[in-house]
């Protein structure tokens, strides 16, 4: 079994040697190993010792930093991405690229409805009014595939999957979206 280590402290080590002393007076003999952890867990004002532990693990896991930060968005992807759209933020040609196409369906994406069932046809009517060369079949495939659009299984109804774009996709909404 591994060995947690849990800090102790104390403010005043001199009170911690009256309570202990205190502590072991009133025993008769010598204390056990589990006694003496709740006795020095009590000299510093906790129930016991698994009251201690308990405080101490907690503490350790809310000092943890929450997230690790966000990677650097690479700016260069997103300006080469960004030429497949027009002044309006519609999307002109299919790049050959994956990875211009992953931020290019981040775009798709956003058009979409969110938090909403959808029929095909709203979603090859969203699809068509955010690009100009005519081939929603495709977008629309891709979204699903890709994750960020779920469907049934008769293809009847759509609905936006809900995440977090990455920073790329991020800097390129802010850019479309500013071009339009």
């Amino acid at each position: 079994m591994s060995r947690t280590t849990h800090p102790f402290h104390a403010e005043d080590i001199s009170a911690l040697a009256r309570a202990l002393r205190g502590e072991l007076s009133r025993l008769d003999r010598q204390p056990g190993h589990v006694e003496l952890l709740n006795m020095l867990a009590r000299s510093i004002g906790w129930r016991n010792f698994q009251h201690f532990r308990a405080q101490a693990g907690a503490q350790a896991a809310l000092a943890r930093p929450a997230d690790p930060p966000p990677p650097p968005v690479d700016f260069v992807k997103v300006r080469r991405t960004a030429r497949h759209f027009d002044g309006e933020g519609r999307l002109v040609r299919w790049p050959g690229k994956h990875t211009e196409r992953q931020l290019c369906l981040w775009a798709m994406w956003s058009h979409l409805p969110s938090r909403e069932t959808v029929t095909e046809k709203q979603v090859n009517a969203a699809l068509t009014a955010a690009h100009t060369f005519g081939d929603y079949a495709l977008l629309r495939r891709e979204l699903v595939d890709g994750g960020w659009l779920w469907r049934t299984s008769d293809c009847r109804q759509y609905r936006r999957i809900e995440k977090r774009p990455p920073g790329e996709a991020t800097a390129l909404l802010r850019h479309v979206a500013g071009a339009a």
